[in-house]
C-alpha cells in the first residue's frame, strides 16, 4: 500500500487518552508534534506488518514544525489516524530519514 492510498481518505486524528499520556511521559512527544509530522515533508511511511495481526499498522519518519525528528506508529480507523506510539528517531532511523530529505 502506498502513502497516497494510506492517507487519501483520512479526515483527522483519533487519540486514546492512554497513548496521549504515554507518549508525553515516556518520550516527551506531544499530540500536536505527532500531528505536525503528517503535514511536513518529507514524510516517510511504511507498513509495520510484524506488530499487529488484526489491523494494518504503519510507521512514519518525519519532523515536527520545530524540527524534532520523530518515529510514529499508527493505524487508520474510521478514516482517522490513530497514533499508537511516538518517540524521537534513533540513529539508524535518522540516517534513513536524512537520505529522503536530500532526495526531496
Amino acid at each position: 500500500m502506498d502513502t497516497d492510498e494510506i492517507f487519501s481518505k483520512c479526515i483527522g486524528f483519533d487519540w486514546d487518552d492512554g497513548n496521549l499520556l504515554k507518549n508525553w511521559e515516556k518520550h516527551g512527544v506531544s499530540a500536536a508534534e505527532c500531528e505536525q509530522v503528517f503535514f511536513n515533508q518529507p514524510l516517510v511511511t511504511s507498513s509495520d506488518v510484524g506488530h499487529s495481526s488484526y489491523e494494518a499498522r504503519f510507521y512514519s519518519l518525519g519532523k515536527s514544525d520545530s524540527g524534532k525528528h520523530l518515529f510514529i506508529v499508527f493505524t487508520v480507523r474510521n478514516n482517522l489516524i490513530r497514533i499508537i506510539s511516538a518517540r524521537n528517531m534513533n540513529r539508524k532511523e535518522r540516517g534513513a530519514y536524512k537520505h529522503h530529505e536530500k532526495s526531496t
